[in-house]
């Protein structure tokens, strides 16, 4: 499995979370953040029991569009 670490938050005060990552092999995203534990939050999502939410903040979505932006460039 060759993960691509698209980003860290710039932001974080440990350097270490949230950090958004690219599985190429399954074209899906991997996302580290901070686990969502709110009853309330959680009771107006329909999450299955093999599934859970992470919370990342806002900021964070760059790094998603510099995949886009990788993407577009022009074969050289």
């Amino acid at each position: 499995m060759a993960l691509r670490k698209l980003g860290k938050d710039p932001e974080s005060p440990s350097g270490g979370s949230p950090t958004i990552y690219l599985d190429e092999e399954k074209d899906s995203y991997l996302v580290q953040g901070w686990k969502v534990e709110d009853s309330e939050r959680l009771g107006q999502m329909d999450i299955p029991g093999h599934e859970s939410v992470v919370e990342i903040p806002r900021r964070m979505v760059q790094f998603f569009l510099e995949v886009k932006k990788d993407d577009e460039a022009p074969d050289v």
